[in-house]
């Protein structure tokens, strides 16, 4: 059952996220106890919310449902790719192809416009459909970070079922939050205590 994201549902950003904008991304869709699952992107309304709450887009970019859907894809498929680095494994060709793709929609450098009153100067091009674009790129440029940078042996999923977030382990931590830390520790006890005795 999918619910509206709300500040009581969701927990707070995993370990690592304020430096990977990445893990907050592959983050955005949260599976819960109880069969619950809250979607940050399952809307167009909502993804235009996470784009302009992590500073991708500005509150009137006006994000449809194709654009949307294209975050959604992406996001599987950077996580198709963490779940491939953390069980070292190969990863999906699908996923690769679809990062790198992403890395190519926003321009490398800024290029040069000429104003007639001002003279030249140097910007990104900004047109609606290349807002979505370059927040892909972003992400995409965030998550091949990532992947390849000294932090990526940190890369885990969260130990707590049904939990699928994913974050930087710090020392023996592997748990997203303290929520998930404490159902983890409780489910342990509670499977200490009823298995049965040995005579």
């Amino acid at each position: 059952m999918s619910e509206t994201a709300t500040a009581e549902s969701m927990p707070p950003p995993a370990p690592g996220a304020a430096d990977h904008l990445a893990l907050d991304f592959v983050n955005s869709a949260v599976a819960l106890p109880g069969g619950r699952f809250v979607d940050y992107l399952g809307t167009p309304e909502s993804a235009n919310r996470w784009l302009t709450g992590h500073g991708l887009a500005p509150a009137g970019a006006g994000v449809q449902e194709m654009c949307a859907a294209q975050l959604r894809s992406l996001r599987e498929h950077i996580r198709g790719l963490f779940a491939a680095r953390v069980a070292e494994l190969p990863a999906l060709p699908a996923s690769l192809s679809a990062v790198n793709d992403a890395l190519s929609k926003a321009p490398a450098a800024a290029l040069l416009h000429w104003d007639e009153k001002k003279g030249p100067y140097r910007a990104v091009p900004c047109p609606t459909d290349g807002i979505l674009g370059r927040a892909l790129a972003t992400l995409a440029a965030d998550a091949a970070d990532l992947l390849t940078g000294p932090e990526a042996d940190r890369l885990t999923g969260c130990g707590s079922a049904p939990c699928n977030r994913y974050l930087l382990r710090h020392g023996r931590r592997h748990w997203c939050s303290t929520r998930c830390g404490d159902r983890a520790r409780a489910a342990r006890a509670y499977a200490r205590r009823t298995q049965p005795q040995a005579d």
